[in-house]
């Protein structure tokens, strides 16, 4: 093998990128003639047979999907115990590029971005796979604000996708991914589900509305309790031009209740595309009779809705007004005695107690019998009590 080459037929060339688990070349392919990148695993991990079956099976699972929006898987082989992939090469810039050079970007192309991506996903999500890790570094967009013409958003690097029905190659409670994209759920090490995927989506759209993300955190830990105890700002707040109905959908997608976010990327596409047209796309999925803060600052008791139909509450029935209370006219002796009683008793247990604290404080050694102090306390709390009694009672 001709150094740099891989099973004779990809020269590779600069490195693209690189990250924990592997790294990727621009690369030729000499039977086909065209470019192509090529993604290495890295050295270290190649004896790592979990890692390697991780691999594999993204070649496996990746190579299935055939669709726009999404990087296609060309190849797969080992080459000198070099684990490889060979994708599709996209002339472009990926999310994180464009932030690094732009910053914020317009509402326009934030959602275009979104609904392409959401497209992509969709096509993954009917297909069992689920990518696990949406960040602007794993969307690669040409044209748009990344060059001339018109704009095609890809996803690409499904590293930890698998196929949903398959079994976990991760142990349970770990988690990978960005933290800052990561959902509850995997924080919390729960399965990943296309409402993860959205999740991290709507990180990313809060992300190029706002510049900045919804949550930070040092640690996970720090992030989980962020997520548990804190609502993001609408990305109106940062930007006037952001519509107060696309913040509102950017904020469904980062709910921490699963059922309360879009149940698909095609219903997150349709929303954002919606939201844009100035259609409110919320929906109120809160448990019934809670009590629930609404955009506009005010609270109101909601009521868990169909996911399919809204129908009307029906109305409640008439509140019958309670009769009103007898007052007694006099105090009877009963009464009296009842209430002496009462005091009675809770006398004789602060006396309880006061006589315990000093028979505890009584110096043993100064010849008085414990005895006869406990006897002398409690009978003479007993006689202020009888005549509580007695005066209570007359």
């Amino acid at each position: 093998m001709a150094p740099g080459t891989l099973s004779g037929r990809y020269e590779l060339g600069e490195r693209l990128g690189s990250g924990g688990m592997s790294s990727v070349y621009r690369a030729t392919d000499v039977v086909l003639e065209r470019t192509v990148a090529v993604k290495v695993l890295a050295e270290h991990l190649s004896d790592d047979d979990r890692f390697v079956a991780r691999f594999r099976r993204e070649a496996l699972a990746v190579a299935k999907l055939i669709h726009p929006n999404i990087v296609q898987v060309y190849d797969t082989g080992i080459d000198e115990a070099r684990h490889f992939i060979v994708m599709e090469y996209v002339e472009g810039s990926s999310g994180a590029q464009l932030l690094q050079r732009h910053g914020p970007l317009d509402p326009d192309t934030g959602v275009e971005i979104g609904v392409q991506a959401c497209l992509g996903l969709d096509y993954a999500h009917r297909r069992g796979i689920i990518h696990r890790d949406v960040k602007p570094g794993n969307l690669m967009i040409v044209g748009g604000p990344a060059g001339e013409g018109e704009m095609t958003v890809k996803l690409t690097d499904f590293g930890i996708a698998r196929a949903a029905e398959q079994t976990r190659i991760t142990q349970v409670g770990s988690v990978v991914g960005t933290a800052a994209y990561l959902a509850p759920e995997q924080v919390r090490g729960e399965e990943a589900t296309p409402a993860t995927d959205a999740y991290a989506l709507g990180v990313v759209l809060y992300q190029f509305l706002t510049g900045r993300l919804p949550y930070e955190g040092s640690s996970l830990a720090e992030l989980a309790v962020r997520q548990q105890n804190e609502r993001p700002l609408p990305p109106s707040t940062y930007d006037s031009d952001v519509p107060e109905p696309l913040s509102a959908a950017v904020l469904r997608a980062l709910e921490g209740d699963t059922g309360r976010r879009y149940r698909s990327a095609e219903e997150m596409g349709d929303c954002l595309r919606r939201a844009m047209r100035g259609e409110d796309v919320t929906v109120a999925l809160v448990e019934e009779d809670t009590p629930t803060r609404l955009l506009g600052g005010t609270e109101t008791a909601t009521r868990r809705l169909d996911r399919t139909e809204h129908r009307p509450v029906p109305p409640p029935p008439p509140r019958r007004e309670p009769a009103p209370m007898q007052q007694p006219k006099g105090r009877s002796a009963f009464g009296r005695f009842a209430r002496g009683v009462i005091a009675l008793v809770a006398l004789v247990l602060i006396a309880a107690a006061v006589a315990t604290a000093v028979i505890l404080a009584t110096d043993q050694a100064s010849g008085v019998q414990i005895s006869e102090v406990a006897g002398d306390t409690v009978d003479s709390v007993a006689q202020d009590l009888k005549q509580l009694v007695r005066d209570n009672t007359q």
